[in-house]
């Protein structure tokens, strides 16, 4: 595996293997990383002769800088658990590389990035969608790999993708979890383990809820699950959304669309972390 920092450095890596007539694979990642992302990597080794992984903690994404300065930064342990599957390229450039002058670009695609976390982090998938869109220019990928914990953000990065014309095949990858349930994320790393084991209870009672469906109707649905997870101690709903699984727009029946799906966020402990999972309801 190759570590570089540099973008005219990876370019001309990417050039060869794509004059070689190589496809390349591409796991963004802002670090911190785990089995979660080590399936992302997995996946984008069996099916690419390349498998680029970026780690970059971007800063324009992040609507509250306390939450940017507290997220884990790991850059060794990354590194070596990227060798270990397989990794052709890990690219880690600093701040200035990616952002030597502001990004000034504005994207919208309402309603997909404007509710939900949207809503709740303003700014956040413009900063996204700042940050994919420069890896997909320096990388120009065959396949990007996404994983579906972040379900919101994988509908945003396809309407972008759609917007902007890019040729890059977006490939969502399962939600990984540890033995009790909970969703791994970067972010169960900052949990006391009274608060890890509490977490689980979020995915338990969503999974619950599935039984409710399609015989109860789609607010019945939504109040069992933020009762019963608010009634949890230690753990507080700040949004459950029952959405349209293409678009995200807020369904009120259970027929108004092909794919319905859960997205919930939840703060969890005294600090408090926010965790976000979602399910499917069809």
């Amino acid at each position: 595996m190759k570590t570089v920092k540099r973008i005219n450095e990876l370019q001309t890596l990417l050039g060869e293997f794509r004059a070689a007539g190589k496809t390349i694979g591409l796991v963004p990642t802002m670090g911190a990383l785990h089995e979660g992302h080590a399936s992302l990597v997995d996946r984008s080794v069996a099916e690419n002769d390349v498998t680029v992984v970026s780690i970059f903690l971007n800063p324009t994404q992040f609507n509250d800088k306390s939450d940017l300065e507290r997220y884990p930064r790991t850059l060794e342990a990354d590194c070596a658990l990227l060798e270990k599957h397989g990794t052709t390229i890990a690219f880690a450039p600093s701040v200035e590389e990616v952002y030597p002058e502001p990004d000034t670009r504005v994207f919208s695609y309402p309603p997909t990035d404007s509710v939900m976390e949207g809503a709740m982090r303003p700014g956040h998938f413009n900063g996204v969608c700042q940050i994919v869109s420069k890896l997909f220019a320096y990388v120009e990928p065959d396949n990007a790999y996404f994983g579906e914990k972040d379900y919101q953000q994988i509908a945003v990065i396809r309407r972008m993708v759609d917007d902007l014309g890019m040729g890059v095949n977006i490939v969502p990858c399962p939600v990984i979890r540890e033995e009790n349930g909970l969703a791994r994320s970067s972010r169960n790393t900052l949990l006391t383990k009274d608060e890890h084991d509490i977490a689980p209870n979020i995915y338990r009672i969503m999974k619950e809820s599935k039984e409710l469906y399609p015989a109860h109707p789609v607010d019945v649905v939504h109040d069992y699950v933020v009762e019963k997870i608010n009634a949890v101690d230690g753990l507080e709903v700040q949004y459950f959304s029952i959405v349209d699984g293409d678009t995200l727009a807020d369904v009120h029946s259970w027929d108004e669309a092909e794919s319905v799906v859960g997205c919930i966020t939840v703060y969890c402990g005294a600090t408090p972390i926010r965790l976000i999972d979602h399910i499917r309801y069809k």
